[in-house]
């Protein structure tokens, strides 16, 4: 009898380390291995979301990547999601194809204002999100749960939070995809999350802005999450000063983390728009893009 626990512990350890490696593989495919780190940008943040000029714009921003969204959520049964043209789709895989592009990822960004925990229909909405990924042929999407799905202002809602992401699980686990999660917890909080959902298909998508919101040591929660939890990053501060500028973030001490951490993949500027002129896109977004670069793609 313990003979027989003995190897059905030893089988289940073994099928989840497979199952990591499988879906770290799957987060990595499609990146360019000649660095280990790449940088990209979100559509919506530079003003183009689910727009051709994206592409373009991103090129002139000097940026490795795009960051596409799925669309608007509102009211609608689903995301106003104009990727499901084939045809528009297909100009999309063509034009980062032309510029030497990658899509690193894709957002269901509609999430930051809707509820994640009470919304009818997200499975729809998660698996109109997978097959657009599956399309795009890209392996992780972004789902922050929003200010309605902060588990730190309401912790009531992290059963029925949690038992949504176990099928959201499901869904991604079919489609070897990887979906990030943002949450407000601190990184204890986030791994005790992952683990109660109990998938590689869910991740943390994490974000330095809250972090330092809260005041937390960014290194430290980074160490806590460890490599195989974080699928991409958000690397980003609120608004105000461009990241070479800030003072509570230490770019070089995040590689030097990550580096020691063993961790690749896509950094995303999501915001640090300098406050003297949040609109000028190309300005804000290309200054940021050329000290990331500077910092983590070093000769």
């Amino acid at each position: 009898m313990h003979r027989r626990h003995f190897l059905l512990n030893t089988s289940l350890a073994l099928t989840a380390g497979l199952l990591h490696r499988q879906f770290a593989l799957a987060a990595t495919t499609s990146a360019n291995t000649d660095q280990r780190y790449k940088i990209a940008v979100c559509d919506w943040m530079i003003l183009k979301r689910q727009k051709l000029g994206a592409f373009q714009l991103t090129k002139d921003i000097g940026a490795d990547g795009v960051e596409l969204d799925m669309g608007g959520l509102g009211n609608r049964e689903t995301f106003d999601n104009k990727l499901v043209d084939p045809a528009l789709r297909q100009q999309f895989l063509d034009k980062a194809k032309e510029l030497n592009l990658e899509i690193s990822s894709v957002a269901m960004s509609g999430f930051y204002a809707q509820s994640f925990a009470e919304r009818p229909g997200v499975d729809k909405m998660v698996q109109d999100c997978i097959d657009t990924m599956t399309q795009l042929n890209v392996k992780v999407a972004f789902l922050p749960l929003g200010i309605q799905g902060d588990l730190v202002q309401h912790p009531d809602l992290r059963p029925v939070i949690v038992q949504r992401l176990q099928a959201v699980a499901r869904q991604a686990e079919k489609a070897n995809v990887i979906i990030g999660i943002e949450t407000s917890l601190d990184a204890a909080g986030e791994v005790k999350l992952l683990d109660d959902i109990g998938s590689p298909a869910i991740q943390s998508y994490f974000n330095f802005a809250n972090a330092l919101e809260a005041g937390r040591d960014l290194q430290k929660e980074l160490r806590i999450l460890g490599k195989n939890r974080i699928c991409q990053i958000h690397c980003t501060d609120k608004d105000g000063v461009w990241l070479q500028d800030n003072p509570r973030i230490h770019l070089p001490k995040v590689k030097h983390t990550l580096d020691k951490m063993g961790w690749s993949g896509w950094l995303v500027i999501e915001r640090s728009r300098n406050a003297q002129d949040p609109r000028n896109v190309k300005w804000n977004f290309s200054a940021n893009t050329k000290y990331l670069k500077s910092v983590f793609q070093q000769a």
